[in-house]
């Protein structure tokens, strides 16, 4: 486990030298800081505290945006180094390849973490300060934080899965690409569609919750936009939310599958790989 923690250490510092630390904390706490000051703005006069509404813009920011700085970061994690040579290097001293593979995924979402916990905590500070801030609106605000790293978490563990299966860096930023598409825009694109065209002749209430658990960003948006009354009243998904019938244990329970199968996949094919 010492191994373990050395590699997650070493990927936080080369985190911190190549500004990855900063530049995500910063990018976050500046979208979020925005859509808080914004309050209640974009969505008019509404009988919710401003930081109800900032959860629903957080929500929504980070569904397109944690995926894509988590694939950024992960999906050269082992081609890139293989590429450089260091891998060779690495695998040189008394270290298990699962070591490296759990080391790098620590370091990686720790980054993801120090920056979703400082950005939106530095807005959350700042709705409170302004007055908007009450219990309920904090439970929503703790939730979204926790979430929101879960979900950067099945996202690096996707851009291992995508580093260990290709051959050269281009091939694997090329497949993050359209990997982070189809989940965050096709999939949802093309459900709909299809619940349009389908008029509920043989779509069935339990065919939804599953093609809904399938995406993780679906289970996350799903998670956060139902948790209190007045977020739910404010993002309009009150009706699917009751109507789903997904508990938040279910929910939750999908974004650590999402995160333990692509993960286990990756060592198994990083196991087998030709360094």
């Amino acid at each position: 486990m010492s191994q373990t923690l050395l590699i997650a250490v070493k990927e936080w510092r080369d985190g911190l030298r190549n500004r990855w630390v900063i530049a995500t904390t910063a990018l976050l706490a500046a979208l979020a800081l925005t859509l808080a000051f914004l309050g209640s703005a974009p969505t008019g006069t509404v009988k919710v505290g401003g930081l109800a509404v900032t959860v629903v813009s957080l929500s929504s920011l980070t569904i397109f945006l944690v995926p894509l700085i988590a694939l950024l970061l992960s999906y050269d994690a082992i081609v890139g180094e293989i590429d450089r040579g260091t891998m060779s290097l690495l695998l040189t001293y008394p270290v298990a390849r699962w070591q490296v593979l759990l080391g790098k995924f620590i370091g990686h979402l720790a980054i993801l973490v120090f920056a979703t916990v400082v950005g939106y905590g530095t807005a959350g500070m700042a709705a409170q300060w302004s007055g908007s801030g009450d219990p309920d609106a904090w439970a929503a605000f703790a939730l979204l934080i926790a979430t929101s790293a879960l979900l950067g978490g099945v996202f690096i563990a996707i851009g291992y899965l995508i580093s260990a299966m290709v051959g050269d860096r281009g091939a694997a930023g090329g497949i993050a690409v359209g990997v982070w598409l189809f989940f965050v825009v096709i999939y949802d694109m093309a459900l709909l569609g299809g619940l349009a065209v389908d008029q509920g002749r043989t779509m069935t209430a339990s065919m939804l919750n599953f093609l809904l658990l399938v995406n993780p960003t679906d289970a996350y948006r799903l998670l956060n936009l139902t948790a209190t009354k007045d977020v739910s009243a404010i993002s309009g998904v009150a009706v699917l939310g009751a109507h789903s019938g997904i508990g938040p244990q279910a929910l939750i329970g999908a974004l650590v599958a999402w995160i333990l199968a692509p993960l286990v996949g990756a060592m198994a094919l990083f196991a087998r790989r030709q360094v």
